[in-house]
């Protein structure tokens, strides 16, 4: 992608520096780009979800690391958390407007992978045919 004095985003990396705290464009991406971060992202367009809905969407996802990675996410102003005052409280996770605005590529992606999925299979297989050989 370039921007309007015609830099690619890969050139604008090249000066950051070798730690993550330092380079804008890692520090914000990082904890975006871990396994399960994008698929509760995907999840969560569809509108607000409680917990439970989340970890039955998602069966393989431990209750540890959902709640973990939604923290991760309501801190970086993602996912926004709301509390009813019920009995037992119940607690409703959603986008936030930066995380509406963050699904737009996001879905572009699973839209790619969802297109281009037995290409990618098929290519795994060549490699590991090729690896074994």
């Amino acid at each position: 992608m370039k921007d309007e004095n015609n830099d690619t985003t890969a050139s604008r990396l090249k000066s950051c520096s070798d730690t993550i705290e330092d380079c804008p464009v890692r520090s914000v991406l990082s904890p975006l780009s871990t396994r399960w971060s994008m698929l509760i992202l995907l999840e969560l367009e569809t509108g607000p979800m409680r917990f439970s809905m989340l970890m039955r969407a998602m069966p393989d996802i431990s209750k540890r690391m959902l709640s973990q990675t939604l923290r991760r996410l309501e801190r970086d102003g993602i996912v926004g958390r709301t509390v009813y005052p019920t009995q037992p409280p119940s607690v409703e996770y959603a986008l936030t407007e930066l995380g509406e605005a963050l699904n737009v590529p996001l879905s572009g992606l699973a839209e790619w992978a969802l297109v281009h999925r037995d290409e990618v299979f098929a290519a795994r297989a060549a490699y590991d045919g090729d690896a074994e050989g």
